[in-house]
């Protein structure tokens, strides 16, 4: 009983409940959460909260906030739509609505585990509807209809939902690029997921949506092959060496029975030169849908039922549990005590694992990577070094001696002048 009485105990953060962990990665956690509106009005949501020692970095809490204002002006059926942004002390919280699904990423690697490729028009259609929700953000605008040139620069099969009802949703812009944003990225500094980084970004110049087409081709080969494209068999260095200038083949030659067709789009997709890229995601959305036979979402949505079932079943129990819990909600303690943060990392898979590095910079000896799953040390090219720790001893005998300089001062002056 009292087991299932802490499964049910909720913390309440200003008018939402956050129960349980849906998932967990190096800057924030994921929670199952309840919006307690009035007359008894309740809503599922998932919540997406900084972890505490990093809600305190003024440019992390930044970039978070960028996240919520910009997912905020994206509407589009292909995209997860945040719902509130909540500041409350030291508390920052992302409310988004609640997909019932799983990642592509997941459902990727259940399929490799059985030895079997996707079905082809399943993966046509995801990637189309991927595609169309990117188009939706890179023509977003402000309240004021000026165009804010978003690019995602974080598409990668973990950052796209696909949701039981068979609608494929493209999430997570943290690391988004825009022209209006609270925290900007400092030239010369990259992000992203190096097996799904275009080119030019990996270069460190700047880039426009067509970094996003080509991530999304490189989602769409691997999915068309059973796969990884880029794999970091030996080392950052020699990825790298592989994304900027290694050969990639036609996914028809790895896959045989695959269209010449797709191969010509999915190559396309993938031209290392942005300007022989598709222009828009949604041209190569319209491309894709041309080659007609495109699974309906009843058929994906089997799909994914299929592929993830005992996950689905558990999160659903999850769900009632939260739903039905009404009577049972209690005010937790805020929780602000640092505590290490969680590493969930799927060793055999490389496509978590974010980098951030910077191209003036020699790197160090043993880089850190952030990965939104967690952390992995693996060697960029470049890398931004870590900021110094504050000296506590030092800054109390600089206030020491200035508070020490103003009394000889006032000393002085009251003997000077009587």
């Amino acid at each position: 009983m009292a087991a299932a009485l802490a499964r049910d105990q909720a913390e309440i953060v200003g008018r939402y409940a956050l129960y349980g962990e849906i998932a967990s990665g190096g800057m924030a956690v994921v929670h199952y959460g309840k919006l307690l509106g009035a007359v008894g009005f309740q809503r599922p949501v998932a919540i997406k909260r900084l972890h505490p020692q990093l809600a305190r970095d003024p440019g992390v809490r930044d970039m978070f906030i960028d996240e919520a204002r910009l997912a905020s002006r994206i509407r589009h059926p292909n995209v997860v739509p945040t719902l509130d942004v909540v500041a409350d002390g030291r508390d920052l919280l992302l409310v988004m609505e609640y997909v019932h699904g799983e990642s592509l990423q997941h459902l990727m690697k259940a399929m490799r585990k059985r030895g079997q490729r996707i079905p082809l028009r399943i993966t046509l259609a995801i990637v189309s509807a991927a595609l169309h929700g990117l188009h939706a953000a890179h023509e977003a605008t402000t309240e004021e209809g000026e165009p804010l040139h978003v690019v995602h620069r974080d598409v990668s099969p973990q950052n796209l939902m696909v949701g039981v009802d068979g609608v494929a949703r493209v999430l997570d812009f943290g690391i988004a690029r825009a022209a209006v944003r609270l925290e900007h990225t400092r030239e010369g500094i990259v992000k992203g997921k190096l097996a799904y980084m275009a080119p030019e970004q990996l270069g460190g110049a700047t880039v426009d949506r067509r970094a996003d087409v080509y991530a999304a081709s490189v989602i769409l080969w691997e999915m068309v092959v059973g796969r990884r494209l880029f794999v970091k068999d030996d080392g950052g260095t020699v990825m790298v060496d592989k994304l900027l200038a290694g050969r990639i083949d036609p996914p028809s030659r790895v896959a045989p029975g695959t269209p010449k067709l797709l191969d010509a789009l999915v190559l396309h997709g993938l031209a290392r030169n942005p300007e022989q890229r598709f222009a828009t995601a949604r041209e190569m959305a319209l491309a894709l849908e041309r080659l007609g036979d495109l699974a309906r979402p009843s058929e994906i949505g089997e799909w994914v039922e299929g592929l993830a079932a005992e996950a689905l079943a558990a999160r659903a129990v999850r769900l009632q549990e939260v739903e039905r819990s009404s009577s049972q909600v209690r005010v937790a303690a805020a929780r602000h005590v640092d505590r290490e943060l969680p590493t969930l990392f799927d060793e055999d898979e490389d496509d978590g694992v974010d980098v951030v590095f910077d191209l003036q910079q020699r790197p160090p000896e043993e880089p850190s990577v952030v990965s939104a799953s967690g952390s992995r040390r693996i060697p960029p090219p470049t890398m931004l070094p870590a900021l110094p720790s504050p000296r506590p001893l030092a800054v109390f005998v600089a206030y020491a001696l200035l508070g020490a300089t103003i009394v000889a001062a006032a000393v002085f002056l009251r003997w000077a002048f009587g």
